[in-house]
This record gives structure tokens, C-alpha cells and sequence, in this order.
């Protein structure tokens, strides 16, 4: 049997892409150690985002791999991860306790927008993660109601707010400070103070990812919010429909004004699937979030089909990803939550906080 060499189980792991990153594990910097006595082989490797639902798959891939390895008897293959913060815009550092933020914006209502943001946060929670949600919609607050959350949030302190918690997740809406019939007749300014606070004034507590559900469009608020919140990476929802892409492509280019770098696109209600004969159809079109992604050179992170279980779990309070976790649209949107935080993870990292402060003092 022929003596193995860890040349040759590096040369193995880099013909091993990962999927998420789209890189061979080697040159994505993933591979942490390789360890080999005889004819046993240890390899243990660290994926920049969460991946609870995909790791020991794709342990058992890279295990496969090296067995098949003239001299390898036996592999023994780790996958764990670790979510650090990621850079965000010039002028703005990352919120204590909170390594990353996500904003998940369009550029129109009714394209399923705070639909997906509830059910991202929930799979990037079922991959591993903590994760919060805050709802930025002051004037129509959904996320109480999604995620089946009453009551008001409590303050231990009498200055900031303890975040309401269910599923496994934190959240933070306007709505659990009003009666969920009061409408918000504010103006702009007021608007973008009271979100300002209720992202500050909340004590979130160690998260990896903070989703921000967005209000629609590109207005006042939406680059307010852009230019003052330290958000590490965007997602655009969007339908197919070509009048919902024009208003998505505005969505994605005040980020790129603001210096946000945007993570990719969901198109939402790609097809529909008749619930009595099983019938598909493209009923808003087909390939336009395709596309917009090529055209801006971002990626598709998935595509979810108009489903009417998808709008009575997130009515009920229940949302498909713990509604139905092994069902194949919570799986959908678990793919795209890895798609998500893998591209977040290819992005700069966060150094500011390991810059040691620097005081001048006149002795």
C-alpha cells in the first residue's frame, strides 16, 4: 500500500468545490487541519456560515473522496463553522452584539417581501445561526402576526427594550408597541427616528445575523436607513414580472450607492403549481430575477413558487420553515439562507473592532 503524503489529500480536497461558495475547499481557506497516521486520515474543515442542514453530506462527499485514495484506509471528516462580522459602509461600524446585518429590501410592495425575510431568519436559525428580526416597516407592521408573537416588549432597565423571542429567533417591531388596527400617520423624519431607536434601544443578544424586513420601495426612508445603518450585505426580493423588476433594479442600485454590498436576488412566486391537478405555470412570467441577476452581476439565490401554503402558515403565525421543516419549500428557502450567508462570508471581514483604540494624552 502506498504511503500517503498530505500533498496529495491537499491535491484530493481541491477538487472538492463547495457549492455555496463556489470555490474548492482549499483555495476558499476552509480546510483548518490534516492530520494522517498510517493509513488514517483526519480533515477538519470551517465553512464561513452556518450549514447545519448540508455538512455531514458533504463531510460524507470529502470522506468518499480520500477513501477512494490509494493508502487511505480510513477518513475521518469534520465540517463545523464559525460567522464572523463582515465590513460595513465607510462611515459606520457593526452594532454591539450584532456581527452582521441583512437587509432584505424591494423596490414595490406585495412581492412577498416580509414573507421571505421571516422565513430567511427562520432557516439561517435552522442552520446553525442566531439570528434576530427586525421589522422596518412603521406602517404596516407584519412580523407579529407572522411570527405569532402578542404581548409588548419588557425594559429591565426603563432605556432599552428586551426583544421578543419565538421560534428560536429575536424580534423587534413597531407593532408590539401599538393595537395592530392603529395606523402610523407620521411623516418621514419621525419615521426614520422611531427605526433608528428601535434598532439601537433593543438589546440583541449575540447575533450572528439581524435581518432587517425593509419597507417597500426606494424613497426618503429606505436611503435614510441605508446611509445610517451598518448593514453588512442586501437581499432583493422581486417577482418575475417585468413592472416588479424595474422597481427591484431601483432597489438594488441605492444600495450600490450607499456602498451595500448586494448578496443577490430571491424571485418569489416564480411558478404556480395548481393544488388540484398539479399543473405548473408561469403565471408572472418566467426567468426574470435570472435575468436581473446576470444583467447586474449579482447571484440568484432561489427561486420560491406561489404556493397557498406559504401565505396560511405565515397567517397563522406558523411560517413554512417550522410550519413544515422537511417539507420541500422550507428546504428552499434553507438553501437559499446557506446561498445567502456564503456570499455574506466572501465578503471583507470586519477588522475595526481588532484595531486597538489609540488615546493621546498631554503629560
Amino acid at each position: 500500500m502506498a504511503e500517503i503524503s498530505k500533498a496529495t489529500i491537499e491535491a484530493a480536497l481541491s477538487g472538492i468545490q463547495d457549492p455555496y461558495l463556489e470555490k474548492d475547499v482549499v483555495s476558499a481557506h476552509e480546510v483548518k487541519s490534516i492530520d494522517i497516521e498510517g493509513s488514517h486520515v483526519s480533515v477538519h474543515l470551517q465553512l464561513g456560515y452556518p450549514a447545519k442542514g448540508f455538512a455531514e453530506a458533504f463531510a460524507k462527499q470529502i470522506k468518499d473522496v480520500l477513501e477512494a485514495l490509494d493508502g487511505v484506509e480510513q477518513a475521518d471528516v469534520t465540517v463545523e463553522w464559525k460567522i464572523v462580522s463582515h465590513a460595513v459602509q465607510k462611515n459606520l461600524s457593526p452594532l454591539p452584539n450584532v456581527k452582521n446585518i441583512i437587509a432584505v429590501a424591494s423596490g414595490k410592495g406585495g412581492v412577498g417581501k416580509s414573507t421571505t425575510s421571516v422565513n430567511l431568519a427562520l432557516a439561517l436559525a435552522a442552520e446553525g445561526a442566531k439570528v434576530g428580526i427586525l421589522d422596518a416597516d412603521i406602517y404596516g407592521p407584519s412580523q407579529p402576526r407572522m411570527l405569532g408573537i402578542s404581548g409588548q416588549p419588557q425594559s429591565e432597565d426603563g432605556n432599552s427594550l428586551e426583544p421578543m423571542e419565538n421560534f428560536g429567533i429575536q424580534a423587534m417591531s413597531i407593532g408590539f408597541l401599538i393595537e395592530e388596527d392603529t395606523p402610523m400617520i407620521w411623516r418621514g423624519p419621525m419615521v426614520t427616528q422611531a427605526l433608528e431607536q428601535l434598532l439601537s434601544d433593543t438589546k440583541w443578544k449575540d447575533l450572528d445575523y439581524l435581518i432587517i424586513d425593509m419597507p417597500p420601495g426606494t424613497g426618503d426612508t429606505q436611503l435614510t436607513l441605508s446611509q445610517k445603518i451598518p448593514v453588512s450585505g442586501a437581499v432583493i426580493v422581486t417577482t418575475p414580472q417585468d413592472i416588479a423588476l424595474l422597481d427591484a433594479r431601483k432597489g438594488l442600485k441605492m444600495f450600490e450607492k450607499v456602498e451595500v454590498a448586494v448578496l443577490g436576488i430571491i424571485e418569489n412566486m416564480s411558478t404556480h403549481i395548481c393544488s388540484q391537478c398539479g399543473h405548473e405555470e408561469h403565471i408572472f412570467g418566467a426567468g426574470g430575477g435570472e435575468r436581473m441577476a446576470e444583467e447586474h452581476g449579482v447571484d440568484l439565490l432561489g427561486s420560491l413558487p406561489l404556493d397557498i401554503s406559504i401565505r396560511e402558515q405565515v397567517d397563522s403565525g406558523h411560517p413554512t420553515v417550522v410550519a413544515d421543516p422537511e417539507g420541500r419549500i422550507a428546504e428552499v428557502y434553507r438553501d437559499i439562507a446557506r446561498r445567502t450567508a456564503a456570499k455574506l462570508a466572501a465578503q471583507a471581514k470586519d477588522y475595526k473592532a481588532k484595531f486597538p483604540k489609540i488615546v493621546i494624552q498631554n503629560n
